[in-house]
């Protein structure tokens, strides 16, 4: 594993979260189609920034850190204002919210229960990839005045809602079995 913090992998993570301002910007001076061409930069250098990690061997303790940051601040900004704007559709972005939350407090507990990691779940990867590229798409739907798109991309959120709920229930039973098995020790 690479011990140094100076990797591409990282540097591509630094970039993300360095989008996320001009994404609100964009936002801010009504670019909205602009913005989630952004979000869409953010969320594919998401895979980019892994894969180089995985592939020349430049993992690091930074890059675990960084990573699944910049794409929590991304995702959270990109709802949050969404929102607010009215970009986003109440039910969807306020469900993203209420997931984000429940599992927030559910890895507090397993923390304080003695639990330091659970497995990444495949559906898990997949949920995500659903809703970064129906936020994104619903993003350009609207700035772009391109309904049945975005009427497209509400209907790939709500799918990718639904595995999202369905991937926090599993990780509540992941949590149960790993609180057992720390007591047990």
């Amino acid at each position: 594993m690479e011990r140094s913090w100076r990797t591409i992998p990282n540097a591509i993570s630094l970039g993300r979260l360095l989008l996320i301002p001009f994404f609100v910007w964009l936002v801010a001076i009504d670019q909205v189609g602009w913005a989630g061409v952004v979000l869409a930069v953010i969320g594919s250098t998401d895979w980019v920034d892994g894969y180089v990690a995985r592939r020349y061997d430049q993992v690091s303790e930074v890059g675990k850190f960084l990573d699944p940051l910049a794409d929590r601040i991304a995702v959270a900004v990109a709802v949050v204002v969404g929102l607010i704007a009215g970009v986003l559709p109440a039910w969807f972005g306020w469900g993203i919210i209420l997931r984000e939350v429940l599992i927030g407090i559910g890895a507090f507990y397993g923390w304080t229960q003695g639990v330091r990691q659970l497995d990444v779940r495949q559906m898990g990867k997949l949920a995500t990839l659903l809703l970064y590229v129906s936020i994104a798409g619903i993003y350009i739907g609207h700035g772009f005045e391109i309904e049945w798109g975005k009427n497209l991309m509400i209907l790939v959120g709500a799918v990718g809602l639904v595995l999202y709920y369905a991937v926090a229930v599993a990780y509540f039973g992941d949590m149960r079995a790993a609180i057992r098995n720390a007591a047990a020790e």
